[in-house]
């Protein structure tokens, strides 16, 4: 039987936090964890739940939460407090840095990062529109579908988006698009919403227009049109550029 969650762990539960996937239990569970700080469901100055909530939440193991935790406090997203608990940091990321320096470095990282899925993701999706299976399809879908009601309900949406592109790389049939996509389609929106938390921006928010580009691209590569997959994912890249930096001039 399992544990009952306390109040505080049963409101991220609401924001869409929860069970994740058997492989790379810390990498998701601290993903979780990122994107619920960032975009403001876990208020800056509050607890988190205890080690042992946090485990059946996510239906992992302590250790497994402890590394989680472990990479946010390197992040400087949360602190420990003897004797009461991790806390969320109201001043993340930019101790012992020049903080004027940290979001110019992060742009550039982030640029780089947009610039070689502009070249990658186009390319994965024309090969998938040749090349996948019904599970492929299948599996597309699903993510579509929960990538819509997450964000339906204000929940946490970042690991459908993210498992929609990875899911177009895994329909490639090329374990090398897939290893690659996997670090920066991570990687990037990691760092975007990191950066915005630096500057006391609002999170970079998924809009229905980024969910309709997923499903118009599901759709090609459905209907196994390339040409098309691959200058609808193009446009998407582009697309996800402008949102990613429309919140304030310059970034």
């Amino acid at each position: 039987m399992r544990t009952q969650l306390s109040t505080d762990a049963l409101a991220l539960a609401a924001a869409g936090l929860g069970p994740v996937r058997q492989e790379r239990f810390a990498e998701r569970v601290y993903e979780n964890l990122f994107h619920a700080i960032v975009e403001g469901k876990i208020a800056v100055g509050s607890r988190l739940p205890s080690e042992n909530d946090l485990a059946t939440l996510f239906d992992v193991s302590r250790p497994i939460v402890r590394q989680a935790l472990d990479r946010l406090r390197e992040d400087q997203l949360v602190e420990s407090r003897r004797g009461s608990g991790t806390y969320v940091m109201d001043s993340p990321g930019v101790a012992g840095k020049s903080a004027a320096a940290e979001p110019s470095e992060r742009i550039g990282h982030i640029m780089n990062g947009l610039e070689l899925r502009m070249v990658v993701e186009p390319e994965c999706a024309y090969m998938a529109a040749l090349r996948r299976s019904t599970a492929d399809l299948t599996r597309m879908d699903e993510l579509l579908t929960g990538f819509e009601e997450a964000n339906a309900v204000g929940g946490i949406a970042h690991h459908f988006d993210f498992g929609f592109h990875e899911a177009i790389a895994t329909a490639t049939a090329n374990l090398r698009f897939v290893q690659v996509l996997k670090t920066l389609e991570y990687d990037v929106s990691h760092a975007v919403n990191m950066l915005r938390h630096l500057m006391h921006i609002q999170p970079w928010k998924r809009t229905q227009d980024a969910m309709d580009e997923h499903r118009n691209i599901f759709e090609l590569i459905k209907r196994q049109d390339a040409e098309g997959a691959r200058r609808a994912m193009r446009g998407h890249i582009e697309n996800a550029r402008s949102r990613m930096f429309n919140s304030r001039p310059g970034l």
